[in-house]
């Protein structure tokens, strides 16, 4: 028997050139529970499987992108302690890598609050766009935790060292439009305009050079861990690599015949 659309954790569309992961637990602010976790690793694999998608989407059904952690999913009984780390290595850390590594972007469109491990999963993507009503909230301290799902790593390299401390330590909301200025995110626009215009990156990048484009996330993603000789030698090896990819001889012969070019996303020979 099929299942009501209500009932899936994670909601997939496919879409010419990418597809649309929606966030599905509305009446939870799409917290996270192991459903919802096993469901969205299917989701990234078979987009990963799929040639013809370039690029992905994420966003939240409802009125917010994620709300982290569904805490009720894990409730103590009584006398009993719930020690973390297992959720961490099981779901969210692989969730991270798999985002970062994935060979084409991913866009987060952030309708609503974005707070905890849903906060670091959308800063995880390559390009966040938020509603002007979105808010970003670090809020593990609120509860005496850690940011996890990358959070200690990623938000110092976003807005710097201060403004990492303050968002971690005082677990405070960041409204979109701030969020914007400081740099952890790419945009803020309207509300009614975010899922067009989230869209509208996503086919940008469904009709651009996939393969330079994923040899581009694998230098962004290295350049932090590298030294300069190190990331020199690594931009070498890439541009190599991405001049033998079809997209490449394309682009160039459609500058000389001033005209668009069609980048079919096709790996090398």
């Amino acid at each position: 028997m099929l299942c009501n659309m209500s009932e899936q954790p994670i909601l997939v569309e496919a879409r010419k050139g990418y597809r649309v992961i929606t966030l599905n637990r509305p009446d939870r602010l799409n917290a996270f529970n192991k459903a919802m976790h096993v469901a969205l690793r299917a989701a990234l694999d078979d987009a990963q499987a799929d040639e013809s998608c370039r690029a992905l989407m994420i966003t939240g059904s409802g009125r917010g992108f994620c709300a982290g952690q569904d805490l009720s999913d894990r409730l103590a009984k009584p006398g009993e302690t719930v020690v973390l780390g297992a959720t961490q290595e099981a779901y969210y850390n692989p969730l991270v890598r798999t985002l970062r590594s994935l060979p084409f972007p991913v866009v987060a469109a952030v309708n609503g609050v974005a707070a905890g491990a849903g906060c670091n999963l959308a800063l995880a993507c390559d390009i966040v766009i938020a509603g002007q009503s979105a808010k970003f909230v670090q809020s593990f301290a609120r509860i005496g935790l850690v940011p996890d799902t990358g959070g200690t790593w990623i938000l110092p390299r976003l807005v710097g060292d201060a403004r990492a401390r303050g968002l971690a330590l005082l677990a405070q909301d960041l409204d979109a439009d701030k969020a914007a200025s400081w740099g952890l995110i790419w945009k803020c626009v309207e509300d009614d305009v975010l899922m067009f215009e989230a869209g509208r990156i996503c086919e940008h990048f469904a009709a651009s050079p996939t393969q330079g484009l994923a040899l581009i996330k694998r230098a962004l993603n290295a350049s932090a861990g590298n030294t300069l000789d190190a990331q020199l030698d690594l931009e070498r090896d890439l541009q190599r690599a991405a001049s033998l990819t079809p997209d490449y001889a394309e682009g160039v012969r459609a500058f000389m015949e001033k005209r668009k070019p069609n980048f079919t996303g096709r790996k090398g020979s």
